[in-house]
């Protein structure tokens, strides 16, 4: 049966069931009485909801509390057991796989080192695979009890019908990747998990904005540095967050060569790979056979020496340049968004934001038209490097809120649908 807006009473039964569930998540605990103006529905409809939701095992009881002359009031949350999710970082040092509870506390990890950047898609696949075995064995979760796996990949990721998700990623050497349907067949999960797979600085603004420092704006930029570089916009009109990829926004006429074969791209002069190519350009001592985060340590502390040393006067300047390549990126983001807040994250965004970043404050406002620069704050995400983890989580957590607590079965390459309320404002107890 069919409502006058053409919604049926499913449908209607779904959006109580989400409308409670996301109020309890990031707003419990809360009584059947707070619960009422907190989501606009009835007295009756909140117990109704509530007795569905508890014979699901999706809310318990937490306590009570005394009530103005009455009978204490029965507080309620959101089980942490009552469902699991799985997130992986697909970055480019390492595989990262993390398994979480409901509430989103990790309860099993599992890191696979990528050798020398080696992006071969099988090895990819296989080390994703392997992780979502590992954690699952490590904390003793059942794949059945999974509401989905969220996998954060560098590259633009679209649906293409049958093959489910597929990857576009020009500079790590994947062409039209159907990432998702190899995923499936290598599984090692029953056939009606899903899988959500997005663009890893995409789940860095989604974690950032739920969680992290992002909470309470309507307009924000994530950007993600890594090897690469990346951005994440969200605003009123893409409430769902979009990927950019800033990385390749030309700020060098003719300049070095990006990964991706342009000249003059952000990412060839801000990438930490791009970096150390110029250090070591410049004469600089990167360490032999370190990995990436490695030398960008040893570079910083060239750099940045303790008190009694000298520094090391090409990675300085090359340190200092980057620093004005970032605040011009940076403007361009300023002047075509007009965000309130922008976020730097990933594991050379915060190791690099944390030396640089009043010098990149400096030249984004130098850049940038004064008005829009005036409003906007520019601030390390507060996530840590573990960030895209966690927002490739909240995918499939995001896609069973949607289906009032339900695990859907979505066709391949469904995307996970964001929470529609304010949740950048909330944080979970």
């Amino acid at each position: 049966m069919a409502a006058r807006n053409g919604r049926t009473v499913r449908d209607l039964r779904r959006g109580n069931r989400t409308a409670v569930l996301q109020r309890l998540y990031f707003d419990g605990p809360l009584s059947r009485f707070e619960l009422g103006p907190a989501t606009g529905l009835s007295s009756g409809s909140v117990s109704n909801v509530v007795a569905e939701l508890i014979a699901d095992g999706l809310v318990e009881e937490a306590g009570s509390v005394d009530s103005d002359g009455g009978r204490p009031r029965i507080l309620l949350r959101v089980a942490p057991g009552s469902g699991h999710m799985i997130g992986v970082d697909v970055g480019e040092t390492r595989v990262r796989t993390g398994l979480f509870d409901l509430t989103l506390t990790e309860l099993a990890r599992a890191e696979r080192p990528l050798e020398q950047q080696r992006y071969e898609v099988e090895g990819i696949v296989g080390h994703v695979r392997d992780g979502i075995a590992d954690v699952l064995a490590e904390a003793g979760v059942g794949a059945g009890r999974l509401l989905g796996v969220g996998i954060g990949v560098p590259g633009m990721v679209e649906d293409s019908g049958a093959l489910g998700a597929v990857v576009h990623g020009q500079t790590i050497g994947w062409d039209a990747v159907p990432l998702e349907k190899l995923l499936r067949d290598a599984s090692p999960l029953p056939e009606g998990v899903p899988y959500f797979i997005d663009n890893g600085a995409r789940t860095l603004g989604q974690a950032e904005m739920w969680f992290g420092g992002g909470r309470g704006a309507r307009n924000a930029v994530v950007v993600l540095f890594g090897s690469g570089v990346g951005a994440g916009l969200v605003t009123p009109e893409v409430e769902h967050g979009r990927a950019v990829e800033w990385g390749h926004l030309t700020v060098r006429v003719r300049g070095r060569r990006c990964r991706c074969g342009a000249l003059g791209c952000l990412e060839a002069y801000a990438g930490a790979e791009s970096l150390l190519d110029r250090w070591r350009e410049e004469g600089g001592s990167v360490p032999e056979g370190a990995d990436e985060e490695t030398a960008l340590t040893a570079m910083l502390a060239g750099a940045y020496p303790a008190e009694g040393r000298e520094a090391d006067p090409a990675a300085l300047a090359v340190l200092e340049e980057t620093a004005e390549y970032v605040g011009a990126g940076l403007s361009d983001l300023i002047n075509l968004f007009q965000p309130e807040r922008i976020l730097i994250g990933g594991w050379a965004g915060l190791q690099l934001g944390a030396r640089f970043l009043p010098a990149v404050r400096r030249h984004a406002a130098s850049y940038a038209l004064r008005h829009p620069a005036q409003k906007v704050t520019i601030d390390l995400g507060r996530l840590g490097p573990d960030a895209v983890t966690v927002g490739a989580a909240i995918l499939p957590l995001a896609d069973f809120f949607a289906h009032g607590g339900r695990r859907a079965e979505p066709a391949p390459g469904t995307p996970a649908p964001a929470l529609r309320t304010p949740v950048a404002e909330r944080v979970p107890h």
